[in-house]
């Protein structure tokens, strides 16, 4: 059984914000809120390095890409 290591910690954390993250993420404790923030920062983390190496990727295909925002450089458009 793969059991997560679970340390005490003691930090200095404006309770606005922590309630806040416990509304938006419907959160029963101030733990629960702050460890799915926490693991929501890793996913949305991972997500944008998958996605920008998908992009490099397709970019050094050869693929003609029109870069309509003017957002990567060397493209054309």
């Amino acid at each position: 059984m793969n059991e997560k290591m679970v340390k005490r910690k003691s930090y200095r954390l404006d309770e606005a914000r922590i309630k806040r993250i416990q509304r938006l993420l419907g959160a029963r404790t101030e733990t629960e809120a702050i460890e799915r923030a926490i693991d929501e920062i890793i996913t949305e983390y991972e997500r944008n390095k998958r996605a920008w190496a998908a992009t490099e990727q397709l970019l050094k295909s050869g693929i003609e890409v029109v870069d309509v925002f003017g957002r990567l450089e060397g493209t054309p458009g």
